[in-house]
């Protein structure tokens, strides 16, 4: 996670961080959130990095004298039902940072008040039948975390972990990052487009039994690809009905789908292990390494030997 709206807060000195606690203590929401971006204060010193944490009551009531670069509205999924009395005044204070967003239940009361609205987001999925009508406009995916311009969203749980080292990761450089993932004795960490592990099922189990069962089948067999005919005759329609489901409910035909799932896995290789980009291809499924090369590029906007360079610069 490194578009160039988000590098723009490296340059910021000190950058200052918000988290607006709405939460319990000793959730994992907030913990993996908080974390992170505590250890990383305390490794650059405050001349780089200030993190800062306020309640929602105490935040809605600050004087606007207060200037955050990045505010992140955090709660556990379970604390859902729980929105602060003084939302529409925590949303406003939020809107006013250059960046900012939601991670857990935050993002669900973020959308409930329209201001994710067009904005690719990631919300819990067992929050998926708790939204608002009016938070229709939000494109919701089925991601750990989500970057789209100035708005930040994650799903919370677990994946805080990983969106607080990926951000620390983005912002001060992948050393600042080892520190602290040795430090929490964390070996991986997932990146933006990886799924919620029951999202899709969350999304089209009971509606879309098929649908969720081909995606599974596409993610079990990375290395030696399906043919959509033979997904379709595993799940059990026809190739037609297949790519209708496809369509209507991942704007994307199989094939598509099933070849950005594959280099999506081979990104993830090409950042996190010592594999070759020829082995990296052949465990997506790629036997031609143009044919990798080329598909990567057009998906990605870089090679996957460039992709190895950026991991080895740090960036």
């Amino acid at each position: 996670m490194r578009p160039d709206d988000i590098a723009l807060l490296a340059q910021e000195r000190p950058l200052r961080v918000l988290l607006v606690h709405a939460g319990e203590a000793d959730a994992l929401t907030w913990s993996g959130v908080y974390q992170p971006l505590r250890m990383a204060a305390k490794l650059l010193g405050p001349e780089r990095l200030h993190v800062d944490v306020r309640s929602p009551d105490k935040f809605a009531a600050d004087a606007p004298r207060h200037h955050w670069h990045l505010v992140l509205l955090v709660a556990d999924e379970a604390q859902a039902a729980l929105r602060p009395p003084q939302l529409r005044a925590i949303v406003d204070r939020c809107r006013a940072a250059p960046f900012w967003g939601g991670v857990g239940a935050g993002v669900l009361w973020l959308a409930d008040s329209g201001a994710l609205n067009g904005a690719r987001t990631a919300l819990p999925w067992s929050l998926y039948a708790d939204v608002d009508t009016v938070a229709d406009h939000a494109i919701f995916t089925p991601h750990l975390f989500e970057v789209d311009g100035h708005r930040l969203t994650c799903c919370g749980g677990a994946a805080s972990i990983d969106f607080a080292l990926t951000l620390v990761e983005s912002l001060f450089g992948a050393g600042v990052q080892a520190q602290i993932k040795e430090a929490l004795c964390v070996d991986r960490v997932r990146g933006p487009q990886e799924r919620q592990r029951v999202a899709l099922q969350a999304r089209f189990g009971t509606l879309q039994p098929k649908l969720t069962e081909a995606v599974t089948l596409m993610e079990a067999n990375i290395e030696e690809p399906l043919s959509t005919d033979d997904i379709a005759q595993l799940v059990g329609i026809s190739r037609r009905q297949l790519e209708r489901l496809f369509k209507q409910y991942l704007d994307s035909l199989p094939s598509r789908y099933y070849l950005e799932l594959r280099l999506k896995r081979a990104r993830q290789l090409l950042r996190d292990t010592s594999h070759s980009i020829v082995q990296v291809g052949l465990m997506c499924g790629f036997s031609s390494g143009s044919h990798f090369s080329t598909a990567f590029g057009q998906l990605f906007g870089n090679t996957p030997r460039e992709e190895r360079q950026r991991k080895l610069a740090g960036q």
